[in-house]
């Protein structure tokens, strides 16, 4: 950032200035599941507490379930990092704004303005937290003193689903000479709308390998 851009954050002594976009969830994720619906893809709302409640009705399960691996996948390795975050109406918010440690972070939308921010491993409340907000609300103001004059704030939780390593891999489940191979998708945690399409497009190739394996016929030994 140039020194008359830095004059504005005096609390900071260097920064970065660049032009980027926002994908927006709650319009993007709507307009994926028209396109699936578009090309024929049948979508079933079920619970489920085993994976196997899935055969044999399906010949290859993608497992998606974010939190739900650990139970459906026995995977403890993976666990929530709590965030809160506040929506607010601040129409005159033109520019994205992040902290060094991008724990605090102003990202204006379409309809509304999103400030941050919390990572509070392995807390699985739902409930936000108002002492959190009030500082969330100070901290963004720090650095946008104009958010003062925001109105309609609501208070926003999720849980990202968190893994020291992204798990996309195949696995072959065995049980009682059953077979179900299952495509592991899961534990992409903050970062999942960022590589989602890459991660979509290798985990598609293994369940390609996985339909491929069901149609070749198992070699039969003449000995």
């Amino acid at each position: 950032m140039t020194e008359a851009e830095l004059k504005k954050f005096p609390q900071h002594v260097f920064g970065h200035a660049f032009t980027t976009l926002k994908c927006e969830s709650p319009t993007y994720l709507p307009w994926l599941e028209k396109r699936l619906k578009g090309s024929g893809v049948l979508i079933l709302p079920r619970r489920i507490g085993d994976l196997w409640e899935l055969h044999p009705s399906f010949d290859v399960v993608v497992n998606c379930s974010g939190l739900g691996s650990r139970q459906l996948a026995g995977d403890s390795k993976i666990f929530p990092v709590r965030g809160q975050v506040l929506r607010v109406q601040a129409p005159w918010v033109k520019h994205f704004i992040r902290d060094g440690s991008g724990l605090t972070y102003i990202y204006p939308g379409i309809s509304n303005v999103i400030l941050g921010g919390t990572r509070q491993k392995g807390d699985w409340n739902l409930s936000p937290d108002a002492g959190i907000s009030r500082d969330i609300f100070s901290r963004c103001c720090a650095l946008e003193p104009s958010l003062q004059g925001a109105c309609d704030i609501r208070e926003k939780v999720g849980l990202r689903p968190f893994r020291p390593g992204l798990r996309l891999q195949t696995e072959l489940l065995a049980q009682d000479g059953r077979r179900l191979p299952v495509v592991h998708h899961y534990g992409h945690g903050s970062g999942g709308i960022s590589v989602h399409w890459g991660t979509a497009l290798e985990a598609a190739r293994l369940v390609g390998e996985c339909v491929r394996a069901l149609r070749t016929p198992t070699a039969r030994s003449k000995l």
